[in-house]
């Protein structure tokens, strides 16, 4: 069978997409590489849970705008509810959508597509791109953490280990939920680094970020209470990477030294394992850690409000952490 959105320009694994989802009401999830993703089982519990029915369809497709052009031309039945927007594409799918949600805006960078009426004429539907990255780093540490505590850590700094696209999601979620009176951002390519400062200089941002990169420099700063750890799981190598490991450990050390109580991490990574080097790390410093899966479940969840106009009940929420843990489980056991 060869469905093309446009002659001559057949799809690969996207053209049966929707003659096999079985259900009248579809989501995406488009990236590459993306089989790994636990994202479909977190909706399918979600679908259950709230008797609404719809899929998550994972799309592994080295070309966005065939992806795009498709949905376009086949938004029909099953009716398409949106996507998620997964590496490489969460900022060169902007400029295919009609408007940005201030998040998305903010950030830069989209990992969730909805749809919603052109208010000047019912009949249009517009493409509204946003970002949920920034729910889940929030709401990790919201679920997590002791209410006490983060009331106490509002003010304080905050850290962020990367320079990519959740990098920029997290400084929002810190700064703007999270009210960290600044975020020190440490990683192993300072022109990654100087990219997020000059994207948030020009919305007027940058002025709480502070770039970290040697021990003289991080021995004069009051150390962090939330950390957000976005990198993959690799032993430092460069030297580079091992500054980056050691002003990590630092800041947790001096964390405990100075106020006698550890701090939070969110590790992001949780594939192939969660049990990555910066979470023990970060456990042998006595700092509690969060699982990335959390977030996920928490930016999943957001994602779902969005597309289906369900309200995730504590019910929901519980059921689609106990699906994604039992997925995990059978993953790391097999």
């Amino acid at each position: 069978m060869a469905i093309q959105p446009q002659p001559s320009t057949p799809l690969s694994s996207e053209e049966v997409l929707h003659q096999h989802t079985g259900v009248p009401n579809v989501a995406y999830l488009v990236g590459f590489p993306i089989a790994h993703s636990a994202s479909p089982t977190l909706h399918e519990s979600i679908s259950a849970s709230t008797q609404f029915p719809y899929r998550q369809v994972l799309v592994e497709s080295n070309d966005l705008s065939r992806f795009l052009n498709y949905i376009r031309s086949h938004a029909a039945t099953p009716k398409f509810l949106g996507s998620g927007v997964t590496m490489p594409y969460k900022v060169s799918v902007i400029p295919h959508l009609d408007h940005l949600t201030p998040e998305g805006r903010a950030i830069g960078a989209v990992n969730t597509i909805f749809l919603r009426p052109n208010p000047s004429n019912p009949n249009e539907t517009q493409w509204w791109g946003t970002n949920t990255d920034c729910i889940g780093v929030r709401d990790a540490f919201l679920n997590n953490v002791e209410p006490p505590l983060i009331e106490a850590w509002r003010g304080k700094p905050a850290l962020v280990v990367g320079g990519g696209g959740t990098c920029r999601a997290a400084i929002y979620a810190l700064t703007t939920f999270l009210k960290a009176s600044q975020v020190y951002i440490l990683n192993r390519d300072k022109a990654e680094v100087d990219a997020v400062l000059a994207e948030c200089h020009k919305r007027g941002a940058a002025d709480n970020l502070q770039h970290v990169s040697s021990l003289e420099q991080a021995e004069s700063l009051a150390p962090p209470s939330l950390i957000v750890s976005a990198v993959p799981d690799f032993p430092p190598s460069t030297d580079s990477e091992k500054m980056v490991r050691q002003l990590l450990q630092y800041f947790m050390q001096k964390k405990v030294t100075q106020e006698s109580h550890p701090g939070a991490l969110l590790e992001m990574c949780y594939h192939p394992s969660p049990n990555t080097q910066i979470s023990k790390l970060a456990s042998d410093c006595t700092w509690q850690v969060i699982g990335g899966i959390e977030a996920m479940i928490c930016q999943g969840l957001e994602q779902s409000k969005l597309w289906t106009g369900q309200e995730m009940s504590k019910n929901v929420i519980d059921n689609a952490r106990a699906a994604v843990a039992k997925r995990e489980v059978q993953k790391h056991a097999s």
